[in-house]
C-alpha cells in the first residue's frame, strides 16, 4: 500500500464521521491549549519574579539577626542577639565592599498640613540609593550619618510625594513622620512595584532615627554590595568573620544574592512543571477520547478491515492505517489547540496588560510533539486490535 493510499483512506474515514472526529479534535485542542497557556503563563511569571528579584543587582549579601543552631538535646536553639548600626559600619572597611546598607522598617502616619498618608517607613543609611539602584528625581538622598546623630531629614517615594504635595515642590518642606518633624531633602524617581510591594509608597529616614521611632534595639537587615574581583562565597566569608569577631559567636544568618536567585529559580521551575502537569490532565482526557473513538471505529469498520485483508493488505498495513488515523486526529487537535491558545493569550494581553506573558516557541513545538505522542500511544491498542481481526470473520460481520 502506497503512502498516498494511507492518507486517502485516513482522510476518507475522518470525513465519514465528521461529528465524532470534530469532538475528538476539540478534546485534544482543549488539552493542548491548557498545556500551552499554563506553561506560558508559568514561564512568564517565573521570568517576571526573577527580573524583579534581581533588579537590585546580583552582588549583594544580606545579613539578618539570629541563627538557628542544633542543641545537644536535638532541639533548635535560636540566638536573637540584634545587629547594631555599628556592626554595619564596621563592614565598610572590608576589602571589595562597595556599599553597606543598614535597614529597619515599619509603618506610620506621614502628615503634611491637613493631609495624612499611612505608609511604609524605611530607616537606612546614605548608601541605600546607590546600593539598591534607586534614582533621585529631586534633591538628594539621606546624608552620611556615621559621624554623629543624624538630622531629621526625609526622602519621599514618588507616590508619597504626589499624594501629599501634588504638583507643589516638596523640597525643604516639613512633614511629620510618626509624629516627629522632618525636613524633605529628596524625592525618589518612580520605581514601580516589586512582587506586590509598592516601592514608590515609602518614606526614607536615617536608620538611627528609625530605630528610635520604632523603639527597636537592632536592625532588621544589613545589605552589603561588593565590587567585581571576588566570589560571593569569599566575600560572604569575610563578612562572617568580621561579625564573629565583633559578636564572639555566629549569631546571625547570611545569604548571598546568588543563593537567593538559585533557590527562587528552583522553586519557580518546579511550579512551572506543576502547572504544566495540571494541563496534562486535560490532555489525558483527550487521549481517552481518542482511544474511545478508535475502538468504536474498529468495531464499525470490521467489514472494511476484512475486505482490505482479502485484497492483500498485511496485518502491519492495517495496523499503520488505524494508527495513522489516531495520530492525525491528535495532530489536528494539537494545531487547533495552539491556535486557540494564541487567541487566548492575545485576549489576556489586551485585557490584562500587566500580565507577564513569555511565549516560548519551544513550548509550542513541545505541545505539537506531545499531541502526536498522545495520538500514537492512544491508537496503539485499537490498531493492534484491528490488525488482529480474522479477515473471514470480519467479512461475515457485514
Amino acid at each position: 500500500m502506497r503512502s498516498a493510499d494511507y492518507i486517502r483512506l485516513t482522510l476518507t474515514s475522518l470525513r465519514a464521521s465528521r461529528m465524532r472526529s470534530s469532538l475528538t479534535i476539540l478534546g485534544i485542542a482543549i488539552g493542548i491549549c491548557a498545556v500551552v497557556l499554563l506553561t506560558t503563563l508559568g514561564a512568564g511569571i517565573r521570568l517576571y519574579v526573577l527580573e524583579n528579584f534581581s533588579q537590585f543587582g546580583t552582588r549583594i549579601i544580606a545579613i539578618n539577626p539570629g541563627k538557628s543552631q542544633t542543641g545537644g538535646t536535638g532541639g533548635l536553639l535560636a540566638s536573637t542577639r540584634p545587629l547594631l548600626v555599628e556592626d554595619a559600619w564596621s563592614l565598610q572597611s572590608l576589602p571589595f565592599v562597595e556599599h553597606v546598607v543598614p535597614v529597619v522598617q515599619g509603618s506610620g502616619a506621614i502628615e503634611f498640613g491637613r493631609r495624612v498618608r499611612h505608609t511604609d517607613i524605611i530607616g537606612s543609611g546614605s548608601d541605600m540609593a546607590a546600593a539598591w539602584r534607586f534614582e533621585i528625581a529631586q534633591g538628594r538622598f539621606l546624608p552620611d550619618s556615621r559621624n554623629g546623630y543624624p538630622q531629621p531629614w526625609a526622602v519621599l517615594g514618588h507616590k508619597v510625594k504626589q499624594e501629599l504635595f501634588g504638583t507643589q515642590n516638596a523640597l525643604g518642606q516639613f512633614i511629620r513622620v510618626g509624629g516627629e518633624r522632618y525636613r524633605v531633602v529628596g524625592v525618589m524617581t518612580e520605581k514601580g512595584q516589586m512582587l506586590g510591594f509598592d516601592l514608590d509608597d515609602i518614606v526614607y529616614i536615617p536608620v538611627e532615627r528609625a530605630l528610635s521611632l520604632f523603639n527597636r534595639s537592632g536592625l532588621m537587615e544589613i545589605d552589603v554590595t561588593y565590587r567585581p574581583g571576588i566570589s560571593a562565597s569569599a566575600m560572604a566569608e569575610q563578612v562572617r568573620q568580621r561579625l564573629i569577631d565583633r559578636h564572639g559567636v555566629e549569631d546571625f544568618s547570611l545569604i548571598t544574592q546568588d543563593e537567593m536567585l538559585k533557590s527562587l529559580d528552583r522553586i519557580l521551575g518546579i511550579l512551572t512543571l506543576a502547572v504544566g502537569g495540571l494541563g496534562g490532565i486535560s490532555l489525558l482526557v483527550g487521549a481517552i477520547g481518542i482511544v474511545t473513538i478508535m475502538v468504536t471505529t474498529v468495531h464499525e469498520r470490521r467489514a472494511e478491515i476484512g475486505l482490505l485483508r482479502a485484497v492483500g493488505a498485511t496485518r502491519r498495513q492495517v495496523m499503520w492505517l488505524f494508527l495513522g488515523e489516531a495520530v492525525l486526529l491528535s495532530l489536528l487537535g494539537g494545531i487547533a489547540g495552539i491556535l486557540l491558545s494564541g487567541l487566548a493569550l492575545v485576549a489576556l494581553a489586551l485585557g490584562i496588560p500587566g500580565l507577564p506573558i513569555q511565549l516560548d516557541p519551544f513550548y509550542l513545538l513541545l505541545a505539537l510533539a506531545l499531541s502526536a505522542v498522545v495520538g500514537l500511544i492512544s491508537g496503539v491498542l485499537p490498531a493492534k486490535r484491528a490488525a488482529g481481526l480474522n479477515p473471514v470473520l470480519a467479512l461475515q460481520s457485514e
